[in-house]
């Protein structure tokens, strides 16, 4: 695609700034979730925070030449718990998040190392884009679900799910058509500024959805408000009650103590389950970085795993999650939200990425702004998401145009990958700790498939 910003591009200081809020929009949700969801008394706005200076990290190692931000993981809630949860006689609480994300960040660095050694020539051969470009289309359909539940004001499809139909079904009522009708506004102004938008509309259509979906709520809000109906309140203005004034840095509470060290073997028993909960899902996640960097290459057009080359790009993952954990309690890693933004925008400028970290870190300070972001109501980032990951969704589609499924070899690899995501193949092992997701299960099968299929693959195909 025609890009309007490239990655050594640096916009004009007013247009960045508003390009990098768009950036933080795109990716906020989802950061500021993982906390709230894990709980324990975990810092939103350290969890931002983290972001930030992870997203710098990461910026560093890869020489400015990557245009993505990072953010709080959710494939480590898994983790996070079982760290908090600790043994009967040891736990060590905010130190186990930070011992954990320490562990799983050195697996990428020491994958990091193998992949400089090796080089990444065995990664094309071994993700092909019969193999890449079905997962990436994954990613995005994987998250289709979330999307949706957003737009009619559910935090995931599992609340709406009908036992009696034995399936998630939506059942409109007046407050889930209000949370629909504020979605579909956010969806409509976002795709038809990108669409017919002239100069800057084009360019920050998340920023003019979001703010006409949010006064669309608003307007209902304060319907809701004066007339005392509950079910009106699609906004919840009471979050500026009880606002967290300053981040609390992960760090800062791990060191006040509140241990329970119990005996030498409880101990070893509760490191060696904060391993299993940690470092599994860093080789789950290394698969996710690969497809996520493989459809940022195709969108600017310049193969990231070569330049600034696959090492690079996992160590500033790997180093920035550890960071992002020691402040924010949360391991980071690239956010399919940003990459979403950044095709649909054509702003690839990493200037644009590096004012959005900072952004982030300054924002994390004042509650007012941290509070005002969060009031945006999940319906209508339900409306962004739907565009967000159908991009991603279709970017991966667009790679699998370069396959021959002319050929049953290629034409099973995709499918089984297809099938295996769309399908939620999710396994867990052991106590439930460890977390094979539908993304990374698809990759792994697809990957065994086409190794099958192609071993005998001459030479000159």
């Amino acid at each position: 695609m025609k890009l309007a910003y490239n990655v050594k591009d640096k916009p004009k200081f007013g247009q960045l700034l508003i390009f990098a809020f768009q950036q933080l929009l795109a990716i906020l949700a989802a950061t500021i979730a993982v906390p709230a969801i894990v709980g324990n008394g975990m810092s939103q706005s350290a969890a931002l925070f983290g972001a930030g200076v992870g997203t710098l990290v990461y910026l560093l190692f890869t020489k400015f030449k990557s245009p993505v931000f990072l953010g709080s993981s959710f494939a480590f809630l898994g983790s996070m718990a079982a760290a908090f949860a600790g043994g009967v006689s040891a736990s060590l609480g905010y130190l186990g998040l930070i011992i954990g994300a320490a562990m799983a960040g050195l697996v990428y660095v020491i994958i990091a190392l193998i992949v400089k050694v090796a080089g990444v020539k065995w990664i094309d051969k071994l993700m092909p884009a019969a193999v890449i470009g079905p997962t990436v289309a994954i990613i995005g359909l994987s998250l289709s679900g979330n999307a949706i539940a957003n737009a009619f004001g559910l935090s995931s499809p599992s609340m709406a799910y009908d036992p009696i139909a034995s399936s998630t079904v939506y059942h409109i009522s007046l407050k889930s058509g209000l949370n629909f009708l504020c979605a579909m506004v956010t969806f409509f102004v976002v795709v038809l500024c990108s669409v017919f938008g002239k100069k800057m509309a084009k360019l920050i259509p998340f920023i003019i959805g979001i703010i006409a979906g949010y006064l669309v709520a608003t307007a209902i809000t304060v319907i809701g408000i004066t007339s005392g109906n509950e079910t009106l309140k699609i906004i919840d203005f009471s979050m500026f009650k009880n606002m967290q004034w300053y981040p609390d840095f992960t760090f800062v509470t791990a060191f006040k103590g509140n241990y329970k060290f119990g005996d030498a073997g409880s101990m070893g028993a509760y490191i060696g389950t904060i391993a299993l909960a940690y470092i599994p899902v860093a080789f789950v996640v290394f698969a996710e970085h690969i497809a996520d960097h493989k459809n940022l290459s195709s969108i600017i057009e310049t193969n990231l795993l070569e330049e600034p080359g696959l090492h690079r790009t996992l160590l500033g993952d790997g180093v920035g999650s550890m960071v992002g954990a020691f402040f924010g309690g949360c391991p980071n890693t690239t956010y399919g939200e940003s990459v979403g933004c950044v095709a649909i925008t054509g702003n690839a400028s990493v200037v644009t990425i590096l004012t959005t970290s900072i952004l982030a870190i300054i924002a994390s300070f004042f509650a007012p702004f941290v509070t005002l972001l969060a009031t945006i109501p999940t319906c209508v980032m339900g409306g962004v998401c739907i565009t967000l990951y159908g991009f991603i969704a279709v970017s991966g589609l667009k790679m699998i145009q370069k396959v021959d499924l002319e050929q049953n070899n290629n034409l099973f690899v995709v499918s089984a990958i297809l099938i295996a995501g769309v399908g939620g193949m999710v396994m867990t092992f052991g106590a439930k700790n460890i977390k094979l997701t539908a993304i990374a299960g698809a990759l792994i099968l697809g990957i065994i498939t086409n190794l099958v299929l192609n071993r005998k693959k001459k030479d000159a195909e």
